[in-house]
């Protein structure tokens, strides 16, 4: 039976795989960018009977850099990009299983693609949806 732990873990891990981005399972203290932040937004019990199938919805929140900076929109575009060695969305559903821990997981969309405060900081970041069968 999945975890909630199990299941933001994997998600991690398949967004470690996109190469200088920095991964957290829990919600860091201060991020330090470019990072990609896995948190639970909402749980769906009772999707099959007796228990069956549960879904979960995800939020990853990747921090590029600070907003001042050029080169993040260019960064902050590749990791919302369909395709490639830099997409989010390519990385997450890299193992749609999370080696066995769920049923299925697919990135449902992007949004809040923009600028974020964090500690007085400001950051361009992008919310990617993650919906998790379990």
């Amino acid at each position: 039976m999945a975890t909630i732990y199990g299941i933001r873990t994997g998600i991690a891990t398949n967004l470690a795989t996109i190469s200088g981005l920095r991964t957290a399972a829990e919600i860091p203290d201060s991020p330090n960018p470019p990072m990609g932040i896995v948190v639970l937004d909402s749980i769906d019990y009772h999707q099959a009977m007796q228990n069956g199938l549960t879904r979960y919805n995800f939020t990853v929140t990747v921090v590029v850099g600070r907003a001042a900076e050029r080169q993040m929109q260019r960064k902050l575009d590749a990791y919302c990009a369909v395709t490639g060695s830099q997409s989010v969305k390519a990385a997450i559903e890299s193992n749609r299983t999370l080696s066995g821990e769920v049923y299925d997981l697919v990135v449902t969309g992007s949004n809040s693609i923009g600028s974020i405060l964090i500690n007085d900081q400001t950051y361009l970041a992008a919310e990617f949806t993650v919906t998790v069968f379990a």
